[in-house]
């Protein structure tokens, strides 16, 4: 076990939680510390929202997709006629920044009944009644994916976690996923990505190199660099020494540039900036 995990090891010992496991990659070298033995892929919740931005970036290198297209052009044929027209404002980019105009937490099945939003959540959504102009303020919303990953299909005829196998999962030797989908058959996008941390950790390796994963170019360096310069589905630490996405209970998806260093955590009921904060701190002996 790398000295990483080791310590990573004592340091859970000493905390009031604990996880299910982390997988490390360092300098390219992936291993895994399981702490409670568990299926292999579990609830990944709002780190789905990093896989589905993933799948906006390939559509975007592909030249089939810009984050300026309106979300009114993409679902032209689908609209209600009683569509808020402040909907015309909203992008694909207004998308990715939770900035649609919709209340947060909207269309949030890990904590509501999904017969809460009707059996279509796309007509659901644009029926809705919006709080505020789209672009004005920012409120953290699984809707706002959902949508993400409708405009995936609504483009490719896949559903997003297919799509993600024909582009770059298979690439990238992932084991097996699953994704939760609203009653008409739609991945969610925002979250219920079902997986292990090993496939997890494959994704923000990706990203920490640039787009490159075993030396072959998944994704551009530009969608990388524009993701993070935007936060779509990426935070970072206030020193930017840390880019991560986190999820309910204490999920984790971190690349940290300065130590060449991935970790992706999955838990339940854990700290997951305190683990974060373990990692930005972490000294090499």
């Amino acid at each position: 076990m790398s000295r990483f995990l080791k310590n990573f090891a004592e340091f859970l010992d000493e905390q009031p939680f604990d996880i299910i496991r982390a997988t490390e990659i360092h300098d390219g070298k992936r291993e895994t510390l399981e702490r409670i033995r568990a299926n292999y892929c579990q609830n990944t919740y709002s780190v789905a929202k990093f896989f589905t931005m993933t799948a906006i970036g390939l559509l975007v290198d592909d030249g089939k997709l810009s984050v300026k297209d309106k979300i009114t052009d993409i679902f032209a044929d689908e609209l209600p006629k009683n569509i808020d027209e402040r909907w015309d404002i909203t992008t694909v980019s207004t998308c990715l920044t939770h900035k649609i105009g919709l209340p947060g937490g909207f269309l949030d099945i890990d904590c509501q009944k999904s017969s809460e939003f009707s059996e279509d959540y796309l007509k659901y959504m644009f029926e809705y009644p919006l709080l505020y102009t789209p672009e004005t303020d920012r409120k953290y919303t699984d809707g706002a994916y959902y949508l993400l990953a409708r405009v995936v299909e609504k483009i490719t005829g896949d559903n997003v976690e297919d799509f993600l196998w024909k582009k770059i999962l298979f690439q990238m030797d992932f084991q097996e996923i699953a994704w939760s989908h609203c009653p008409k058959g739609y991945s969610m996008g925002g979250t219920g990505l079902y997986i292990g941390s090993p496939d997890m950790a494959k994704m923000g390796q990706l990203y920490l190199n640039g787009g490159v994963y075993n030396g072959v170019h998944l994704l551009s360096e530009n969608w990388v660099k524009t993701s993070i310069e935007n936060r779509y589905a990426i935070d970072s630490d206030p020193d930017e020494i840390i880019f991560f996405k986190g999820g309910m209970y204490g999920q984790k998806l971190i690349f940290c540039p300065s130590q060449n260093r991935v970790l992706a955590i999955q838990s339940y009921d854990a700290n997951g900036d305190l683990m974060a904060k373990f990692l930005i701190n972490y000294k090499e002996e």
